[in-house]
């Protein structure tokens, strides 16, 4: 194999791989990247859950395949000061070549290493805008569980209808909805296991294309834009139908600065202890929206908002993280907080973004 290309292209490719390497001791081979020279040179890695294979721009003099560990080369590449660099393999092992430096990173047998589907399909069916996409992932995914127990809350659900783009999260605590519209070309559903979904956004940051294509093939998710191709896992599982839980109507309602509720809740966070509880009192005749949160080490604090009002009055209590989560996510400078009740949900939306729901379910007490 004899490869040579910009350094900064080579470095791009591999700091998008070397976050899905594996950590099997018993398949060492997974701690590598996979190097191919042939029509085009790529990158490979793979954790047997996820997988991914970057092309990258260069010359290619003589084809031939390397797997070598990824930390190792993505370390070698950040050392090198040269704009060019020119990998061989000699004896079996990768040799890197630069202006005033050359290195050789011990190769370990590749025969192993796992095909990563995604790669014959020409058309994978569904382009979805790159920047949407991205947006309306990272609107969602905190919302998902960090255990994948139950896997349909473990995961990120996306469904793609009508040119509409939505996305949806829970815990069964909280629930996040995005929905986009003239964003897709093609029809789907698919849910992806939360991690997968964090590596999908933080791929489609570090690309450039407008559109990505997406498809699912042998329960598997493709993502394919910019010569990178990204495969993973999905969750073979129904979604809740979490439309039949979201309120109809609100016997409360209070609009509020996004800026002022954030402050609030920040301090709150500070007097509220270990629980983490914040009160909500809303007294729409008396024209009072106040916070409150209280712990026996600390103290206590009682702050009052500007807000408009309407309805019934209401004191309720929730968990100040599942509150303020969603708010660096809402573009309006002002947020409606929906009450349906006690012991009822709590719904949040951007005054001016109709795009944008989320749900909270009140503490017990």
């Amino acid at each position: 194999m004899h490869f040579s290309a910009l350094k900064e292209k080579l470095l791009h490719a591999i700091l998008l791989a070397e976050r899905i390497v594996g950590k099997k001791e018993s398949l060492p081979v997974l701690s590598c990247v996979l190097l191919t020279a042939a029509k085009n040179f790529s990158i490979r890695s793979t954790n047997l859950e996820a997988g991914v294979e970057v092309i990258v721009p260069g010359e290619v003099s003589e084809k031939g395949v390397v797997a070598v560990p990824a930390n190792v080369f993505s370390q070698t590449l950040r050392s090198i000061a040269a704009e060019k660099v020119s990998l061989k393999v000699e004896s079996g092992n990768l040799l890197i070549e630069s202006k005033g430096t050359k290195t050789l990173i011990k190769a370990i047998p590749h025969g192993e290493f796992p095909t990563l589907i995604g790669n014959e399909k020409k058309e994978l069916g569904t382009k979805v805008l790159r920047t949407t996409l991205l947006q309306s992932l990272q609107a969602v995914s905190y919302a998902a569980s960090p255990s994948m127990i139950r896997p349909e809350l473990g995961s990120v659900y996306v469904s793609m209808q009508d040119e509409k783009l939505i996305t949806v999260a829970t815990d069964s605590f909280r629930l996040a909805e995005k929905t986009a519209q003239k964003a897709v070309q093609g029809k789907g559903d698919v849910l992806i296991p939360l991690k997968h979904a964090i590596e999908l956004s933080h791929i489609l940051e570090r690309i450039s294309d407008e559109f990505v294509e997406l498809g699912v093939d042998d329960a598997q998710l493709i993502m394919k834009a910019s010569g990178v191709v990204y495969t993973s896992r999905v969750v073979d599982a129904p979604f809740p139908n979490y439309k039949e839980i979201i309120p109809k109507n609100f016997l409360t309602e209070a609009t509020v600065l996004k800026g002022d509720l954030t402050e609030t809740l920040r301090k709150a966070r500070v007097f509220a202890g270990s629980e983490q509880k914040v009160g909500f009192h809303v007294y729409p005749k008396k024209k009072v929206f106040d916070a409150t949160a209280q712990s026996a080490a600390i103290g206590e604090m009682s702050d009052s908002m500007d807000a408009a009002l309407s309805g019934e009055d209401i004191d309720i209590n929730f968990n100040i993280a599942y509150v303020s989560d969603c708010l660096p996510l809402i573009s309006s400078d002002s947020v409606t907080l929906g009450f349906s009740g006690a012991g009822k949900p709590l719904v949040i939306r951007g005054t001016a973004d109709s795009s944008f729901m989320y749900l909270v379910m009140p503490l017990n007490r």
